[in-house]
């Protein structure tokens, strides 16, 4: 005779209890049955690739190339920080960044990375840092801007927002 599990007993008397349904001996002594279980995913995203936060920077480039300011805004956190290039002026609320983008866009600028080191702080955080350069149109002459960049980027709702955003122009001239 086949031994029956103890906490399977006490399952299917627990069963018997709470409905009321008679057990029958061929039930209590059914083969004992083994059950694999599956990993349930845990809901929290990979790590990013490196690769990957880079090609945020082509996305926001692009949302430069739309000219419109709330586009580009809509590229930060509601409580992002804009430290910007052509600007004096820090900029901590979506308003703020949008005043700055509309004010920039002007200039038509396109930006191309030209040295990047992303260290990835988790599953959700990442910073991308280095130097960019501008091409900008004033006075229908276009010109380049080299400089310093960083953002930090968070993943919020599923989606990367950066969260902190500080561009300076080079200090010294090539």
């Amino acid at each position: 005779m086949r031994r029956t599990s103890p906490i399977l007993i006490a399952g299917m008397l627990g069963a018997a209890l709470v409905t009321g349904a008679a057990i029958s001996a061929a039930a209590v002594t059914a083969p004992t049955v083994v059950v694999t279980a599956t990993p349930v995913p845990t809901g929290i995203p990979a790590q990013p690739t490196e690769q990957q936060i880079r090609d945020l920077f082509k996305g926001w480039d692009e949302a430069l190339a739309t000219g419109d300011p709330a586009r580009v805004a809509d590229r930060y956190a509601p409580d992002a920080v804009l430290l910007p290039t052509v600007s004096n002026e820090v900029r901590k609320t979506p308003a703020g960044i949008v005043d700055y983008f509309d004010h920039f866009l002007e200039k038509k600028p396109r930006g191309t990375i030209k040295d990047s080191t992303v260290k990835i702080l988790g599953d959700r955080d990442a910073i991308d840092t280095g130097v960019y350069e501008f091409t900008v149109t004033e006075g229908g002459v276009a010109g380049k801007v080299e400089a310093r960049y960083t953002f930090v980027y968070e993943l919020r709702d599923g989606k990367w927002l950066i969260v902190n955003h500080h561009s300076s122009q080079m200090p010294e001239k090539k």
